[in-house]
């Protein structure tokens, strides 16, 4: 099994991009980041206004980017583009599959909320989605998930599917071990990283160290 890799999420709010971006650069000095998703959106589903989701992806993207990390717009693939991003992540409640390939392009990520769902995710797969994300598998600050998903639908999907799975809701290095051992392709972490006491490239390098741990 590949070693699971670090998804980052970037916080729901953030008022001073010039901070963030400090914090970013800090983060991904702790070590490998795979991906990093923009998500502005209050704890309710609010999102950010426009303005502000591209203000701050024109100061983070490049130099997320200029690092390997591929960087993906949360629900909207027209700013996607706009930005010059890598991809967009949708979910349920957000447009369709199709329709967000059919705006974003071939080439692009496109990553599909499947929550605890078999069902949606194998839909998701073969409507060509890049990967599948389940959760939430423990209680968030960032969001209230709508469903909980438990380590075994992640050994099913690794069984079953080769499509990369991500492991998202909660996670913190405390937590993680069960769901990378269940066989989580990556792990997505938003404030298991920014509120991490000690800072997010302690976070990122914790992280790290149980990968490389446990990895193949």
């Amino acid at each position: 099994m590949p070693r699971c890799r670090l998804y980052l999420i970037t916080p729901p709010e953030i008022p001073d991009l010039g901070a963030f971006a400090h914090e970013l650069d800090l983060a991904l000095d702790g070590g490998d980041v795979a991906c990093l998703q923009i998500r502005l959106k209050s704890r309710d589903g609010v999102p950010a206004p426009d303005s502000h989701v591209l203000d701050l992806g024109r100061h983070i993207i490049p130099r997320a980017q200029d690092r390997g990390v591929a960087v993906l717009i949360n629900d909207r693939p027209d700013l996607a583009m706009e930005l010059g991003a890598d991809g967009v992540h949708i979910g349920q409640q957000d447009m369709p599959y199709d329709r967000a390939r059919k705006l974003i392009g071939a080439d692009a990520i496109v990553g599909v909320t499947c929550h605890n769902s078999r069902h949606l995710a194998m839909e998701a797969g073969e409507a060509g989605a890049d990967y599948v994300a389940f959760g939430a598998f423990y209680p968030t600050e960032t969001k209230d998930p709508s469903t909980t998903a438990e380590p075994e639908l992640l050994n099913w999907w690794q069984q079953m599917i080769e499509l990369p799975c991500v492991a998202i809701g909660g996670v913190t290095t405390e937590n993680a071990r069960p769901l990378v051992e269940a066989g989580a392709d990556f792990l997505a972490v938003s404030s298991g990283v920014w509120k991490r006491v000690g800072g997010p490239a302690e976070a990122v390098r914790a992280f790290n160290t149980l990968f490389d741990e446990l990895g193949a």
